[in-house]
């Protein structure tokens, strides 16, 4: 069965968060919306729990209120009907600007009122997140990863629809194929998504992340360090001759795509061989079996 796109409608309600695309009110609106010209007091929102975004720095608060002090909310919220509260709205997309709003002590603040599933805010709140936020590298590919476990969206339709390439999509979920302790370096912003793209291929990349924080090295420098680890493993005659640039970027678009190590064995020549995945958990282990049996 094909692939779906977006969820219903998400392409349109990007337009809402787009601050190039007009207001809804000067292009219509969307079946089951309200007018997209309310206003509503900011006690009658309240934030997503299953918002995507959990960490709003209290400097890009501050400086957010205080352009709303000057200027106001320019761009609307995108809210629903809440859900378990009656006359109560819940934020789809806008939390950060909210929160700001209250800061700059704002009575009320300009909305879109919509219909939306469960599903539909959830894949919103992410699309919102990727595409506004100033995510680090780490955030950007988690959500990426989102997009395609929850939704079955695939590399090249998350790369037309967010206006990425797919190779940045594809570099970006590589990533999450590192081990914990790599990813929160990569996390705190210890480490460049150049670093860890350097340290994908390395033996171990636990060791050589270390290294590379405490020397303070370059993307290059990296590079040349992971090299330098590989080479002892490959030097004895007796081992495995080493793997070409075709087998290991398929590794890696294996490993992107189903967000697990994957390794392929196959001798020179030959036309078979055994393709090995490493999982890290039981859960793991069964998000790859409900993969296959798609």
């Amino acid at each position: 069965m094909e692939r779906k796109g977006l969820g219903r409608g998400l392409s349109a309600l990007l337009a809402d968060i787009n601050p190039q695309i007009p207001p809804a009110h000067e292009t219509g609106t969307a079946s089951g919306s309200s007018s997209p010209a309310d206003r509503l007091p900011i006690e009658q929102l309240r934030p997503n729990p299953h918002q995507p975004r959990r960490n709003f720095p209290e400097d890009d608060l501050e400086e957010l209120a205080a352009s709303i002090r000057e200027k106001g909310v320019i761009q609307p919220l995108i809210v629903r009907p809440h859900p378990e509260v009656p006359g109560d709205y819940e934020i789809v997309a806008g939390e950060r600007r909210w929160r700001a709003a209250q800061r700059a002590q704002l009575h009320d603040v300009p909305v879109v009122i919509r219909e939306l599933s469960d599903t539909e805010v959830l894949e919103l709140a992410i699309i919102e997140n990727i595409q506004r936020a100033d995510l680090n590298p780490l955030e950007e590919a988690q959500g990426y990863r989102q997009l395609m476990d929850r939704f079955g969206h695939t590399q090249e339709r998350l790369a037309e629809a967010l206006g990425k390439s797919r190779s940045h999509i594809a570099n970006l979920l590589r990533l999450l194929t590192l081990p914990d302790p790599v990813l929160e370096l990569l996390r705190a912003g210890r480490l460049s998504a150049g670093h860890a793209r350097a340290l994908i291929t390395a033996p171990d990349p636990v060791a050589l992340a270390r290294q590379v924080v405490e020397r303070d090295l370059s993307v290059r420098q990296t590079e040349a360090l992971v090299r330098q680890a590989q080479t002892p493993r490959a030097a004895p005659a007796s081992r495995a001759p080493a793997k070409d640039a075709d087998t290991r970027a398929l590794e890696q678009d294996l490993a992107a795509a189903i967000g697990m190590p994957v390794a392929i064995q196959q001798a020179p020549g030959a036309q078979k061989g055994e393709l090995r995945i490493r999982y890290g958990s039981l859960e793991e282990l069964d998000s790859l079996c409900q993969l296959l049996s798609r």
